[in-house]
């Protein structure tokens, strides 16, 4: 049985952001007087949301909420300006993308990165790839790994959960794939580990976007 349609996870996914993530950050922190942290530590920090992303990187006792929401604010500003200084897709994106296409398969996107912010990379960054729907972080929508939104796009394209392949790279996003009854696929390139990856119920993982692209028209899929 064959997936009628993919839903990507973005960052760490499709596309590498995290040098950008990491310097809006560290350049809010720094204008708040607190120290920043090694790019790599960014790779554990991002993944839930903006909000979750802010209380990880500040100091134990400045996680207060109203201080939260000034440093999120400031994140907010900062990330506008500088959200595609670096990011790009992952060399072998397009090559799995176009090739998904080409057989059929339907592409969405589900991303815990504000809305807004989302789409912007969606545009700017994977042009020429058409994805429907893609969905950030939205007011009133559980972020992952609550299911709600994954469910969403599995009406939205008018299939069973059981059809459809989740990729994604963290443990937030195998859960989301589970939850909803999706066929989940960890992707190694991106910020988490296999270990990680498989504890959290992938039923198959990929060292690189190509992987994806074959184990598909392998005949992998939903039992």
């Amino acid at each position: 049985m064959r997936f009628a349609a993919a839903i990507f996870d973005l960052d760490g996914t499709l596309l590498d952001t995290l040098d950008d993530l990491a310097g809006s950050a560290n350049r809010v922190l720094h204008a708040f007087g607190l120290p920043g942290h090694p790019v790599e530590s960014y790779r554990y920090f991002v993944g839930e949301g903006m909000i979750r992303l802010v209380e990880r990187i500040l100091p134990a006792g400045r996680r207060d909420n109203a201080f939260v929401a000034r440093v999120a604010e400031a994140f907010r500003e900062d990330y506008g300006r500088h959200w595609k200084d670096k990011s790009r897709m992952y060399n072998g994106v397009p090559v799995m993308l176009d090739g998904l296409a080409a057989d059929g398969v339907k592409l969405a996107i589900l991303s815990n990165k504000p809305h807004d912010f989302t789409r912007a990379c969606v545009r700017d960054l994977l042009p020429g790839f058409e994805f429907d729907p893609v969905f950030g972080q939205r007011p009133g929508i559980p972020r992952k790994p609550d299911p709600a939104a994954a469910l969403e796009i599995a009406a939205i394209l008018g299939h069973d959960p059981a059809d459809i392949l989740y990729l994604g790279d963290t443990a937030t996003d195998m859960e989301t794939a589970v939850r909803a009854g999706m066929f989940a696929v960890g992707a190694l390139w991106g910020f988490r580990s296999r270990e990680e990856l498989e504890q959290s119920g992938a039923r198959a993982v990929a060292g690189r976007p190509e992987d994806v692209l074959q184990l598909v028209r392998a005949g992998a899929g939903p039992a």
